[in-house]
């Protein structure tokens, strides 16, 4: 009997295996508007952004901060005499009082919460002016906690500058700190021009659960907008800040490459290409850049960003399958240059992981080789060639992550005679 030894040792070509992780990316959808403007009388001429600042649950020994803005919309300057807060544990920080404010200007008052102790809190802050309204309040309120059950990163969202009649884009993820569900019963948001598209609430997290908002700002007017986020149920609040531009002739925003193909990216791996954004014509701000799909994200490039006229910026696009097959989407960038976003078409294709096995021929005479694998050195070992395989390397596309396989080979001759099992190759899937 045919019992040749493969004493060698499957060597690997090369392995497409890793792992990957899979988030599912949720979005959040406004439940209801609350007040925004405070003291609305007809011959008001000091009006502020928000009647109220809820500050939600604030954990001991960090510091939150909203914006008030304050508008003149009367005819003639008004003098800002003086602020006055109400409860320690509020502050308002550059104000820089006495102030004149000219027709039609705005100002900005931040207003911090630094929570000393458990428990709710109550104040106010109140701004005297020569205005029509000479004493404007704003109620402010919050919760001192230990721990915050439900984190938002980032803790706010600043849009800069972005071109009225525009939309910038930026994403917030809510996390669940707790061992225990939280239930995210509603979401309410201060005017302004921001939104939240997306799910609707209520929304449950389970431990240790995110959650991703896309927040949109579109200003209708220029000048600084201070806003919230609300989210009902564990009470985290989301300050909210940007200042509509003017619409100007400026340049033009152009994406090079206009399509980009990332080709084959095995799955639990990243691939990624370059491109650049840029200016001709004149100065262009980019505001925000957004992408169809979550499996494609830009990196090395942060918005807003402000392109000279004749200059180029590069940034990094990425590419992490979460599916085998083929993938598209849609990169957009909003920018001062024109109410049409400029826009940038990707493709690629996921494949999944493998394994590539290849050993030395037997120093017998043979037909072929039976590829064997297992889970455990000592077996039980399947074949995995169909048929006898007449080559000296295989090719294993069934594999797992976080898995351990054990490979053997065997010989067999013409009269249909096997070999016992060659030395084991041991191989971790991440």
């Amino acid at each position: 009997m045919l019992s040749p030894q493969l004493s060698h040792q499957p060597r690997f070509l090369g392995t497409g295996i890793s792992a990957f992780l899979f988030g599912l990316v949720l979005a959040a959808v406004i439940a209801a508007p609350s007040p925004a403007i405070a003291q609305s009388q007809t011959n008001l001429q000091l009006t502020s952004s928000t009647s109220l600042l809820k500050f939600g649950w604030v954990a001991l020994g960090t510091t939150e901060t909203q914006e008030i803005i304050l508008t003149n919309t009367g005819s003639s300057s008004v003098n800002l005499s003086s602020l006055a807060v109400n409860g320690g544990e509020f502050k308002v920080m550059g104000a820089g009082f006495p102030k004149a404010l000219a027709a039609g200007a705005s100002t900005a008052l931040n207003v911090t919460f630094s929570p000393t102790a458990t428990g709710w809190v109550s104040g106010q802050v109140t701004v005297s002016s020569n205005a029509s309204n000479p004493n404007l309040s704003f109620p402010v309120h919050g919760t001192g906690v230990r721990k915050e059950p439900v984190t938002a990163s980032p803790a706010a969202l600043s849009f800069g500058q972005v071109t009225v009649g525009t939309t910038a884009d930026l994403n917030v993820v809510l996390k669940n700190n707790c061992l225990c569900t939280q239930v995210l019963s509603a979401l309410q948001i201060a005017k302004g021009g921001f939104t939240v598209p997306g799910t609707t609430f209520p929304l449950t997290l389970t431990r240790g659960q995110t959650v991703t908002l896309k927040v949109a700002f579109t200003p209708a007017a220029s000048g600084p907008v201070g806003s919230n986020i609300m989210v009902d149920g564990p009470y985290v609040n989301i300050p909210l800040s940007g200042t509509g531009t003017a619409t100007t002739a400026g340049g033009a925003l152009s994406v090079t490459p206009g399509s980009l193909n990332f080709g084959s990216v095995i799955l639990g791996t990243t691939g990624t290409e370059t491109s650049s954004l840029t200016a001709s014509g004149g100065p262009v701000t980019v505001t925000s850049a957004a992408s169809s799909s979550g499996q494609f994200s830009i990196s090395g490039v942060s918005f807003p960003l402000t392109i000279p006229s004749g200059q180029s910026v590069s940034f990094g696009v990425v590419f992490t399958p979460t599916a085998a097959g083929n993938a598209s989407a849609n990169l957009s960038f909003s920018s001062s240059s024109s109410a049409t976003k400029t826009n940038e078409a990707l493709t690629a294709k996921a494949t999944s992981p493998y394994i590539s096995l290849s050993w030395s021929p037997s120093t017998s005479q043979v037909s072929g080789y039976n590829v064997y694998r297992g889970t455990s050195s000592s077996g039980p070992f399947a074949r995995l060639n169909s048929s006898l395989n007449t080559t000296t390397s295989f090719t294993d596309n069934s594999i797992g992550v976080g898995a351990t396989y054990f490979y053997a080979t065997t010989a067999v001759n013409s009269s249909g005679q096997e070999s016992s099992y060659s030395n084991m190759a041991e191989v971790n899937v991440p």
